[in-house]
């Protein structure tokens, strides 16, 4: 069952027994995300770590590698944050 099956489901079960509605799917994912990367922040900073993104030097490396696919002769500048 999809999810878009499961709310119809449940919508029509909140109809029939006068209950609220449930949440759209994925209304809430942006906000589940944030407090993913939040709690991982936290917990790097208890543990005596930098509180970077979790991703950020692996995203870093991606970008890197694409960059030289699409020029690999000229190198590119890398941005400093």
């Amino acid at each position: 069952m999809t999810a878009i099956e499961q709310y119809l489901l449940d919508t029509y079960r909140a109809t029939q027994h006068q209950t609220p509605m449930p949440p759209e799917p994925g209304r809430h994912d942006l906000a589940e995300l944030r407090a993913v990367r939040d709690r991982a922040r936290f917990r790097a900073v208890l543990d005596g770590r930098a509180a970077r993104h979790p991703w950020r030097a692996a995203l870093r490396r991606t970008a890197d590698r694409l960059l030289n696919r699409l020029a690999p002769g000229r190198p590119h500048r890398r941005r400093t944050c």
